[in-house]
């Protein structure tokens, strides 16, 4: 048997888990059995690389558009009881992944000048979970080398704003933005039982914000920003002669959208952390979880399994009535 992957304040991993060996970082700073580095790993989508040393290690987060980062990984376990959980948007909370794929789909058939134009499922782990521009950069790459992300992110503008508009007018795709099955009864069981819940997407405000008011408002469940302890997007889109915000390099699976919910939304501490929880269904949100020091619990339907991530998780959920059973 080969022996097993141990990264530091990550765990031991066996081979085959999903986890990828590397010679050396993709930036080229590490190198495996050099410097004191024991070993360098990546997820199965290379979106993260980790580089093991004897005691400690560190997390590499790739960007397709040059801005990688380094973190530190913290140790980190389950304790209860459980004080807050953090939920993604898309696939977690509202199954509307789908819907936004399709839009990275228009805006690259209209890049090609092509409307027949399909992703292939190749693609799919790089065209969900992470930020716009991301998901814009490996399609251009792949299927238009030549033209620019600022190009691609004027059609999908174009593109999002119409589809939203005709979604909020009742004309749009009805199975846009459809409530995750047991989302309603899950979050009334956390209200109960006084948990803080902390609602986080990649997403831009403006898309992201509408899928969950319609989501609630098929609940029953009112305002989601009276319901939520707090709620964090990636912000407002940089555009020419406007004002942005920072979310296009800072997204999942960086850390950033997660520790700011948890520390400056909900008010706690970075040594409660281990009483903190957060549900992802993406590769890209489990790495962000877990980079931001918290017990992490994964939920099917997303790419979790595709990505290599699975290892990286304290559980592997089916429905939300386990995740509850995971929390008692």
């Amino acid at each position: 048997m080969p022996d097993p992957i141990v990264i530091p304040n990550l765990g031991a991993f066996p081979a085959g888990c999903g986890l990828i060996p590397l010679a050396a970082c993709s930036d080229g700073r590490f190198r495996a059995g050099a410097d004191g580095v024991v070993s360098i790993t990546a997820t199965g989508d290379h979106k993260v690389e980790f580089i093991a040393f004897a005691d400690h290690a560190l997390a590499y987060v790739t960007s397709a558009l040059g801005y990688g980062a380094y973190y530190p990984i913290h140790p980190v376990r389950l304790e209860r009881p459980i004080r807050a959980v953090l939920m993604d948007l898309d696939g977690t909370s509202v199954r509307s992944e789908g819907f936004w794929v399709w839009i990275i789909q228009k805006t690259t058939a209209s890049l090609l000048g092509n409307p027949r134009f399909e992703l292939e499922a190749a693609d799919l782990p790089f065209v969900s979970g992470h930020s716009v521009s991301e998901h814009l950069e490996h399609c251009i790459r792949k299927y238009c080398p030549g033209r620019t992300v600022e190009e691609a992110r004027r059609f999908y503008f174009e593109h999002s704003h119409r589809e939203m508009r005709a979604i909020l007018d009742g004309r749009g795709r009805a199975d846009a933005f459809v409530p995750a099955p047991g989302l309603k009864e899950f979050l009334l069981a956390l209200k109960a039982r006084e948990i803080k819940i902390g609602l986080v997407t990649s997403g831009l405000y403006e898309k992201a914000y509408p899928e969950i008011v319609a989501a609630f408002r098929t609940l029953g469940l009112g305002d989601p920003a009276r319901f939520y302890d707090a709620i964090i997007t990636a912000g407002f889109p940089l555009r020419p002669g406007e004002i942005g915000t920072l979310g296009e390099l800072s997204p999942k699976p960086h850390p950033w959208l997660y520790a700011e919910v948890s520390r400056v939304g909900l008010g706690l501490p970075f040594e409660a952390r281990n009483s903190v929880v957060g549900i992802e269904d993406s590769g890209a949100g489990v790495c962000a979880i877990r980079l931001a020091g918290f017990p992490t619990i994964a939920f099917a339907g997303g790419n979790i399994i595709e990505s290599g991530t699975r290892p990286l998780c304290d559980a592997y959920c089916e429905t939300y009535e386990e995740v509850l059973e995971m929390l008692a």
